[in-house]
């Protein structure tokens, strides 16, 4: 664990950009693909992973990661503070200035991560009970991000995508 707070800091830094190189490049992947660019995707994607390695590295260093128990309740915890703050917060700021693409793509989060902190709480009591969570099968909508155990439903509750849409986690 890293005990200086300078290079703490530096190593949060980088762990954030990390993960934003991360998902960026999945997402130019995932456009290249669209758009017939194979091999360009699969080496937006093999980047992404070796970013994915950079910032799970960081994130180990800093001591982040720690038992099931604690992870899920910091898991909760996150999504707890986006749906109740931080989306809020942002929301408001979008409302303000009328910047009507940001208010949607804000109002699909914090619906979709109320699915999550629900799924982390459930979780919490399954893992006191057992080895393990419940469901062995998860359904998440590509437009939103509202996630589902178990089957995803005829249509999202978020965004109203169809049910063949969603992408399934086995």
């Amino acid at each position: 664990m890293i005990k200086k707070e300078m290079t703490k800091k530096f190593l949060q830094d980088a762990f954030a950009g990390e993960s934003m190189a991360h998902m960026k490049y999945l997402t130019f992947a995932e456009d290249a693909r669209q758009k017939g660019k194979k091999k360009l995707a699969k080496m937006w994607e093999a980047i992404a992973y070796a970013e994915f390695v950079h910032a799970r590295n960081h994130f180990k260093a800093l001591g982040n990661l720690k038992s099931i128990e604690e992870n899920i309740k910091s898991s909760y915890d996150g999504e707890n503070f986006e749906i109740e703050e931080m989306y809020p917060v942002y929301g408001n700021a979008a409302d303000f200035q009328k910047e009507n693409e940001a208010i949607r793509t804000i109002n699909y989060a914090i619906e979709a991560e109320k699915t999550h902190r629900d799924m982390y709480e459930a979780a919490e009591k399954e893992i006191e009970e057992k080895e393990d969570v419940e469901s062995d099968s998860y359904y998440v909508c590509p437009v939103c991000g509202y996630t589902s155990k178990d089957g995803a439903p005829d249509k999202c509750p978020v965004c109203g995508v169809t049910k063949d849409k969603f992408v399934e986690f086995k």
